[in-house]
């Protein structure tokens, strides 16, 4: 199974239904079943101040720092332009979930679902594949 990682609160924002558009530097041509896997790097206590307003939408802030938390299907990857962003902007809690910049690329997620049992282990940086034992 393909797996992205990342940081929290970004992880459980997805995990949480919250955010939908993970927003990215690159493209992706791959369309299918992706694991969200929140990377080991924790939160300081200046990130929970830079943070706040995206970590008041969680019902959740007992991040499983390590673990594939959830699973979705990643369906498209938009080239952000200012139409797109501004399509986004109407949704508030969307727009402050992400890095909503021209130029950039909005990976769009569907059929997200929180895992009952999180599956640790060690993350990799881009789309990486989990063998499952």
């Amino acid at each position: 199974m393909k797996v992205i990682s990342l940081l929290e609160p970004w992880a459980s924002l997805i995990k949480e239904n919250v955010k939908c558009i993970e927003t990215r530097s690159w493209k992706t041509k791959y369309r299918g079943e992706l694991y969200i896997h929140a990377s080991k790097k924790k939160i300081t206590k200046k990130n929970y101040i830079e943070y706040k307003e995206q970590l008041d939408l969680l019902e959740d802030t007992d991040f499983k720092y390590g673990y594939i938390i959830a699973k979705c299907k990643l369906v498209d990857c938009k080239y952000m332009d200012e139409d797109l962003i501004e399509e986004v902007k109407k949704n508030h809690k969307e727009y402050i979930s992400g890095n909503y910049s021209v130029g950039r690329y909005a990976w769009i997620l569907e059929d997200i679902k929180m895992l009952e049992t999180p599956i640790e282990v060690n993350g990799q940086l881009g789309i990486w594949t989990y063998e499952e034992k």
